[in-house]
């Protein structure tokens, strides 16, 4: 396809093509603008004319189902995936800006590729095997953590005999249950919410409970209860890395009741897995980089005494196969993998890289 033809006329499916050839992590289209895309972090704008209003709203609507129309209509915002590439999956958020509709597309991989192969250590495999527990993977928008979620569900369904309930916002991938039997429910349409989705799914004879993302004091501690019960939990949370998620989730909650959660999270939390997407050197491509906290007896301790800041000590120590961003930065480099400069820009404490 040339990218300089009039963008009138392409669908949105030619734009997304355009989009993963050149490696973009994401599209936004804009009135006024031509389709821009994020490759390795920057924006970059086709080579095509303006989107003019008529046809953003032509494009979009197109691919939007009656019902989703009429959300979007009544509240002029709407998540959903859309899927129409092989090999690929799209979470599209739909909103207005200066009256005008706008369009930002996560461009994401299938289930393509082993957790090793993603580049995650060999306890994240060994976590898909504990049979109850919460296991929070972390990160900033557009760090892979849904990728990450979704091959773990897959090691389950491939390898476990076991039932497992997933509450999304939107629904992203449909999974072919094999060993296991998956049940996808979607808030709004299956649940009325993430705690309403959690709550019931208790009563459905989970093995295994997937939550998109704990975004409440409600969500969270049924997440925590639900692991407290002898189910799996496997979740996702807006967080920088291991420490802060768990800063977070016990910050969500006032004054009185803080010591009650950190009391559950030392009892149920099984290990936290914090993601950054790098530039890979000499590649458009990127890697992940990753630190990983496992919840032993000292760790849990820690929790209970809220003394957070020593957690790192932990982890350094590289007990029961945890390791801090640094140590991962470190490696990555010897490896060839990430440049120094890379290393130093991601790092919390650059002080603390060797190479």
């Amino acid at each position: 396809m040339n990218e300089s033809s009039s963008v009138a006329q392409y669908r949105i499916r030619d734009i997304l093509e355009v989009a993963i050839e050149l490696h973009a992590s994401d599209t936004h289209l804009v009135v006024g603008h031509p389709p821009v895309f994020r490759i390795q972090g920057r924006l970059q704008s086709m080579e095509a004319p303006a989107l003019d209003a008529i046809t953003l709203q032509d494009m979009i609507y197109e691919i939007l189902t009656v019902r989703q129309r009429r959300i979007f209509e009544a509240t002029c915002e709407l998540d959903f995936s859309y899927l129409s590439i092989k090999d690929y999956y799209f979470r599209i958020n739909v909103h207005r800006q200066k009256g005008a509709m706008a369009a930002t597309i996560r461009i994401m991989p299938g289930i393509m590729k082993t957790l090793a192969e993603l580049g995650l250590s060999p306890e994240v495999s060994e976590l898909t095997r504990r049979r109850s527990g919460l296991v929070l993977i972390v990160g900033r928008a557009g760090t892979g953590k849904s990728t990450t979620l979704m091959h773990m569900i897959e090691q389950i369904n491939t390898q476990r005999e076991a039932k497992i309930v997933t509450i999304e916002d939107p629904i992203e991938l449909i999974y072919e249950s094999k060993k296991s039997l998956i049940i996808q429910r979607e808030v709004g349409i299956d649940t009325q919410s993430f705690a309403a989705g959690l709550k019931y799914a208790l009563r459905q004879d989970p093995d295994v409970v997937v939550i998109g993302e704990m975004r409440d004091p409600e969500s969270i501690a049924m997440a925590l209860t639900t692991a407290e019960t002898g189910h799996l939990v496997l979740a996702t949370l807006h967080s920088p890395n291991a420490i802060e998620a768990i800063n977070r989730i016990i910050d969500v909650y006032p004054g009185e009741k803080q010591n009650q959660i950190r009391v559950l999270l030392a009892e149920n939390l099984v290990a936290v897995i914090a993601q950054q997407l790098l530039p890979r050197k000499d590649s458009e491509s990127r890697v992940l980089a990753t630190e990983m906290m496992i919840s032993n007896i000292a760790i849990k301790n820690l929790i209970r005494r809220n003394s957070l800041s020593e957690i790192r000590s932990q982890m350094e120590a590289g007990r029961d196969g945890a390791y801090t961003l640094e140590q991962r930065l470190s490696q990555m480099v010897k490896d060839g993998l990430i440049t120094v400069e890379v290393a130093q820009s991601h790092a919390k404490y650059p002080q603390l890289l060797r190479f």
